[in-house]
């Protein structure tokens, strides 16, 4: 990897890191329930680009198969999230 594409990454890897804070930040003090829903589907997508860089800034393809988990899980939590707060129920 080159050291410009390597620094190019481990700036990403602190900006998304600085996201992932405020995503945080938010999760805890926001105004309304709709607030921390999306700082929380925010923090999820977050968290996804942040291993994807760092696989690709560290070359662990373990990194990739954990972003696949989480991006499966964070919309599926999204979704019963979105489904509890219309109905009050989450299964039908």
């Amino acid at each position: 990897m080159s050291p410009v594409v390597a620094t190019a990454a481990e700036v990403a890897i602190a900006l998304l890191a600085a996201a992932l804070l405020l995503c945080l930040y938010r999760l805890l003090r926001g105004p309304s329930p709709q607030d921390r829903i999306l700082a929380l589907d925010t923090l999820y997508i977050d968290t996804l680009a942040l291993l994807v860089v760092a696989g690709v800034r560290f070359a662990e393809p373990a990194f990739f198969d954990a972003a696949l988990v989480i991006a499966l899980l964070g919309f599926l939590g999204t979704v019963a999230l979105a489904k509890f707060r219309l109905r009050g129920d989450i299964l039908d």
